[in-house]
């Protein structure tokens, strides 16, 4: 009786593992913003229901699983932006040119030249040293197209006075972001998702934060020039770095593109 109650089949480990890796992704998705908070306070109610129904507390336990009955429904509601970027984030990772590959090589990606890297690089240091605000979006495997609905699509030849003039103040592109795809200038103006990561510093505005949540749901890396400091900032895997030496940038991009890192 002992050996049939501590029988452990494959499955069984399979089983925690698989579920130990959900709960490390959505871990990792929601960490940082008021969601998690939520998500705590809704995994206490559900431990609480557990305890009842172990102490066989009826009534309590009867209105309990009702609450959460309905409040799957509520989940849905709440977590509805997550959840988009959840499954956003994993149709990014795995699914290539509209094939599912999980292999990655040690090439820069096809279409990006070193020469238009170079030129995202000086435009982007040109803006900082004048404090124009500028917020570029490199894609590495996922595409970009639906993040163009408010944007105006260019599909041009990239290059630094192109650049400089879409994020000059007057100019009628400046608002919103550059979405740069198979080493095209593919449009502008468009609008990005915005982080809520609660733990970023007091000076980064919208701009960075919509620079970060773009890194968190696709594989691109994000160039932001602040228009208050001129620094340069990089968001790459849901991640924001401040660059200390801004023509590093140009090693920054390269090293992301290439398919292995």
């Amino acid at each position: 009786m002992i050996a049939a109650f501590i029988h452990i089949r494959f499955l069984d480990i399979l089983d925690i593992l698989l579920v130990a890796f959900l709960l490390y992704e959505l871990y990792t998705l929601i960490k940082g913003t008021a969601a998690m908070r939520i998500f705590v306070g809704i995994f206490v109610i559900y431990l609480g229901w557990l305890l009842v129904k172990a102490m066989k507390m009826e009534l309590l336990g009867s209105i309990m699983g009702q609450v959460i009955g309905v409040g799957m429904i509520a989940l849905i509601v709440v977590f509805q932006q997550e959840i988009r970027q959840f499954l956003l984030l994993i149709g990014n990772k795995y699914i290539k040119g509209g094939k599912f590959n999980i292999i990655r090589n040690s090439r820069l990606q096809a279409g990006y030249s070193s020469a238009n890297i170079d030129k995202i690089t000086l435009a982007a240091m040109e803006m900082s040293s004048t404090k124009t605000g500028a917020l570029i979006v490199i894609a590495r495997d996922a595409s970009l197209r639906s993040f163009t609905e408010h944007g105006e699509v260019l599909n041009a030849d990239i290059s630094v006075q192109l650049l400089k003039s879409i994020f000059y103040k007057d100019a009628p592109l400046h608002d919103g972001a550059v979405l740069i795809e198979n080493n095209k200038l593919y449009a502008a103006k468009c609008v990005l998702p915005v982080s809520s990561n609660t733990d970023l510093p007091a000076e980064y505005g919208l701009r960075h934060r919509s620079g970060l949540g773009m890194s968190e749901i696709t594989d691109t890396i994000v160039v932001i020039v602040s228009e208050q400091s001129g620094t340069i900032s990089v968001a790459r895997n849901g991640k924001i770095y401040k660059l200390s030496q801004p023509e590093r940038l140009s090693k920054v991009i390269t090293g992301y593109l290439r398919k292995n890192e």
